[in-house]
């Protein structure tokens, strides 16, 4: 009986396949890569806001302490933006008549907020508390990276589940002394022995159930 297929057949059918395959796999990888990207996750890239703010020149020029500006933190879900007029607490004395100042000036005087830009905006299907971390011994360097060094505010993390989960499952490789949390300097000597012993002492549990964040 005469042969239907060319000989070659078998060959072009396995590297289809494997190629196929391979393609896949490819694809896949890169849409991972992508997702990952500074160019989805926005992790890295100063945000433009209606004042160019820059938390270097308050943190580490001027020493402001986070909560001066972030009234709420301790005790509310929600860190605070700050209002116009903490600004002008300083302000009204200190640079009153810089241009850039402009539009700080121009909200104290109408009583209209100025519209800032949010770098850590979490989907409406997220809970986050802030008060309970901070009370928990989670540095705000922890999740929000050295602010001190930022002259514009960029997001450090990608605020996926999965790095949430980095310390929601392993509490004490981040957690700190309570009295160190808003300080942007503070190193352990050793930080598995600190915080498995912090991890006792404030009573921290690993809280991986989805409806602890999902409610």
């Amino acid at each position: 009986m005469a042969q239907i297929f060319h000989r070659s057949t078998n060959t072009i059918s396995r590297v289809s396949a494997f190629g196929g395959i391979g393609i896949i796999v490819v694809l896949v990888a890169t849409l991972a890569a992508i997702n990952r990207s500074s160019y989805v996750t926005e992790a890295g890239v100063a945000r433009s806001q209606p004042v160019q703010f820059s938390h270097k020149h308050h943190v580490s020029d001027d020493g402001i302490d986070c909560r001066y500006c972030h009234t709420s933190v301790e005790e509310s879900s929600f860190a605070g933006i700050p209002s116009t007029k903490i600004c002008m607490n300083c302000h009204t004395q200190i640079w009153a008549e810089s241009p850039i100042l402009a539009p700080v000036r121009e909200s104290f005087r109408t009583g209209k907020s100025l519209e800032w830009t949010r770098v850590h905006n979490l989907p409406g299907f997220v809970y986050f508390d802030h008060s309970i971390h901070v009370h928990k011994g989670v540095g705000c360097v922890t999740c929000h990276g050295r602010v001190d060094q930022m002259p514009l505010m960029w997001r450090e993390n990608t605020l996926y589940m999965e790095w949430c989960l980095e310390c929601h499952r392993s509490p004490e490789r981040f957690v700190r002394p309570r009295e160190q949390v808003f300080n942007m300097d503070w190193q352990p000597s050793d930080q598995i022995a600190l915080g498995q012993k912090l991890v006792e002492e404030y009573k921290i549990e690993s809280l991986t159930s989805c409806s602890v964040c999902h409610r």
